[in-house]
């Protein structure tokens, strides 16, 4: 189906630097980051149309830090302030190609970085706007495109390799039977989700039971547990878990990058007595052929990674080595929905099944939609698929994440999800938000 919309023009791009105290109650905390604040690198797209719909959109980071990935998205504005909107979705392949390519601004990546997620901020917030002109969530919309539309979506520069234009179409085109059947699947039965809230490594011993026990109840087959600071700690905390939960769900293990490539070997094997089902991150992000190794030598459990992989030519690169079992897409890290559609049709060339990442401020909200997407219309089955959940910060958005019977609904309001609430943007706001005023005045901040 072509989607067709009026043009519009770009009048206003507005920033806001905003971050939720998270750290207080050690919500998120991991053997490499013990202290995060959950924040968003947040952006607002107004249009001279006159529905008077805005794109929302943002990048995700911890604390610190954020006040630069704003920066980042203000140095966007001269490609986005005046600029004509084109009258059909698949137009925004080339808006990618014309900010991820900006002649200077691509040095401080290319591709990568800081740069790289304040495009992807920019072009999910035009998406968002695109759907809610459309009148449909993100993940029908892309779902309703032609494979051919789709095909036009993505950058395949430095992936023809690995997938060419004509195998991306033949994997859009094999996934069109059916489709109809899957999304009528999807709205009845919802998206696979596993719960990571009881694992963060702050949490007491009675906590982290406590938690786990909920999850099961709520109706999660999967948990996950931070692990990677102490060896002892963790083998008392994953027997905490695995009495919790008993034996037939699945407990995830997540190092946060902690480990040298031998070290993560030498602790999963130390661990395996507890049936990890896979070990996420034991490595860094970067570290292609250590995550090979690794792979290599801690099977049957599964090496998963992708959260902090800074774009599709690094996807391609881990496929090709054979370095995972389980890819985690992020909504904010890659350069926003078209290269995300990139990183779809390369997991599906090599059969890794998607898990993608969701652990901060507004990820459960957007990347229940592109895993929606990719069972529909590209991969097309959810078989060893789910997509992380944690319990916090929901309440913010206009549209949040919603979990029933340890599954992801199916969004059926217009848009990305991205969009958070007025009062939350105005009592979060960093530094003189009144939330941050009251941390500051009782000396916390």
């Amino acid at each position: 189906m072509t989607q067709r919309l009026t043009r519009a023009r770009i009048t206003a791009v507005d920033t806001r630097d905003i971050r939720f105290p998270t750290s207080r109650r050690l919500d998120g905390s991991d053997a490499m980051h013990p202290d995060p604040d959950y924040s968003a690198a947040y952006v607002i797209l107004r249009t001279d149309a006159p529905d008077g719909l805005e794109g929302h959109g943002f990048c995700f980071t911890i604390g610190r830090g954020n006040e630069v990935a704003v920066a980042a998205i203000d140095a966007l504005r001269p490609h986005l302030t005046g600029a004509e909107l084109g009258a059909a979705p698949a137009d925004l392949g080339a808006v990618y190609r014309a900010l991820a390519g900006d002649s200077q601004l691509r040095w401080l990546g290319p591709d990568k970085g800081v740069t790289h997620m304040a495009v992807g901020a920019v072009m999910n917030a035009l998406w968002d706007l695109y759907a809610k002109r459309a009148g449909k969530p993100l993940w029908k919309l892309l779902a309703d495109l032609t494979p051919e539309q789709l095909v036009a979506l993505v950058d395949f520069r430095y992936l023809t390799d690995a997938l060419t234009p004509e195998e991306a179409l033949r994997i859009l085109r094999r996934a069109e039977p059916g489709k109809a059947e899957r999304e009528a699947r999807l709205r009845a039965e919802g998206y696979p989700a596993y719960a990571a809230s009881p694992g963060w490594l702050g949490y007491s011993d009675a906590r982290l039971a406590s938690a786990a026990r909920r999850a099961v109840a709520e109706g999660f087959t999967q948990i996950k547990l931070k692990v990677g600071a102490d060896l002892e700690e963790d083998l008392r905390r994953c027997r905490i878990a695995r009495e919790a939960v008993g034996p037939d769900i699945r407990i995830a293990l997540d190092a946060n990058q902690r480990w040298e490539p031998g070290e993560a070997v030498a602790w999963v094997q130390a661990l395996a007595g507890f049936d990890p089902y896979w070990i996420e991150e034991p490595t860094s992000p970067d570290e292609i052929l250590g995550l090979a190794a690794i792979r290599r030598a801690v099977a049957p459990v599964k090496v998963a990674a992708g959260e902090h992989t800074a774009n599709r030519v690094v996807f391609k690169q881990l496929l090709l080595a054979g370095a995972l079992d389980i890819l985690q897409l992020d909504a904010c890290r890659v350069g926003g929905v078209s290269e995300h559609l990139a990183i779809l049709l390369l997991a599906a060339r090599f059969g890794v099944p998607v898990c993608p990442h969701a652990g901060g401020v507004g990820l459960c909200e957007l990347v229940r939609h592109l895993a929606m997407f990719d069972y529909v219309a590209v991969s097309g089955t959810r078989e060893d698929r789910t997509v992380e959940y944690v319990d916090h910060l929901h309440e913010h958005f206009t549209d949040p994440a919603v979990i029933a019977r340890g599954r992801y609904t199916a969004p059926s309001v217009p848009g990305f999800s991205s969009t958070l609430r007025p009062e939350s943007l105005r009592a979060y706001a960093y530094p003189h938000g009144a939330v941050w005023l009251a941390e500051r005045a009782q000396g916390v901040a």
